[in-house]
Parts: C-alpha cells; structure tokens; sequence
C-alpha cells in the first residue's frame, strides 16, 4: 500500500509540475503578446490563466479594461478582475483598486474603502500604495486629516519613490519638532514590524 501510494504521489507531482509549467508558458506567451501589443493574443492567453484563478493574469486584464487595449474600456470589468486578484493578494491590484473606488471608476466613488484597499496593498510594502495613503491621511480623504500619519508613509514609500521623498518633506513642513519626532519613530517602528499594526 506504501508503494502504491508512493507512486501515486510521484504522478501526481509530475501532473502539477506540468500543469504550472504550462500555466507559466502561457502566461509569459500572453505576456510577450502584450508587450508587442498584440493584445488578442495577450487576452486569449490571459483570460483562460485568469478564469482559473491566476492572479497574475487577473491583474493583467483589469490593465488591459482600465485602458482599454485590445478590449472596449470598460472600468466595471477592469474592477472586478482587480478584485479577484486583490483578494490573492496582489499588492498592485489592490492598489488599482483603490484608487478606483477614490476616482468612482467602475464602483461608486468611496473614500474610505480606497483607504482600505491603499492600506492592504502599503501593509505588504508596495510602495505606489504608501505613498497614496500617505495622500489620504495628507488630504483627510476617507480618514481623518493626520499629517504625521502622512509623513510615515511617506517616508516608508521614499525609500524607493522619488515623489514620496517630496511629499514626505512637505508633511513635515506642517508638522512642530515634537510631532515630526514622532512621525520618524513611528516610520521606525513600523518599517521593524513589516508594515503591520503601523501609527500611534
């Protein structure tokens, strides 16, 4: 029975070897047809990938509906494939999707469920979504105006954003010594605990 089972497994490893390796060609095939923007290959690819649950091709057919290349714009659909995509834990889909509920871009405009899905893709330290939510806390859109909630993920995203580096430093133009003290602390802290339980 031991033997029987070994083999078994042994199939069924060389099965899901093959399959992703499959998955993997036919994903890079859509995606050397996107880069020479023959978007029908691209899509025909992408979108079998996509219904199977690849959240990489999910992400890649939300950009080709946001844009509307090789498909009719469509923002509803652009949103649903970056949702399924977010919910895997695609850190750019999740920011794509908040900035479209911030812009009312195939959901209902929403401030505060931007803030959400910025603060989901900034706590798995992309960097475009700190910054953005750095912009929320800036601006008092969908949370409460807090310029040294601002400066932190400003200064986060500046290690690797040019634009965030200028933001950063405007918030602390607005902030006195002590609460920029405190900003600086609570980028430290956050930066130590890998972007979770990030602020005061």
């Amino acid at each position: 029975h031991i033997r029987k089972t070994l083999k078994l497994t042994g199939v069924a490893l060389v099965l899901t070897s093959f399959a992703q390796s499959v998955f993997a060609q036919n994903y890079w095939k859509g995606y050397t047809a996107y880069l020479e923007r023959d978007y029908a290959t691209a899509l025909k690819e992408w979108l079998s990938l996509a219904e199977q649950g690849n959240a990489g091709a999910q992400q890649n057919l939300g950009v080709m509906y946001q844009r509307g290349e090789g498909v009719p714009k469509d923002f509803v659909e652009a949103a649903k494939w970056y949702r399924l995509a977010a919910k895997q834990g695609d850190h750019l889909s999740q920011l794509m999707l908040g900035g479209m509920y911030e812009r009312g871009e195939g959901v209902p405009a929403d401030d505060t469920k931007a803030v959400n899905w910025y603060r989901i893709s900034a706590e798995g330290g992309y960097a475009l979504a700190q910054n953005d939510l750095g912009t929320m806390y800036a601006k008092g859109d969908g949370v409460p105006q807090d310029y040294a909630l601002a400066y932190m993920w400003f200064n986060l995203a500046a290690t690797s954003l040019d634009v965030a580096k200028s933001n950063r430093d405007r918030a602390a133009d607005l902030l006195p010594p002590e609460l920029l003290a405190e900003a600086q602390r609570m980028s430290r802290l956050c930066l130590e605990k890998n972007y979770k339980s990030c602020g005061y």
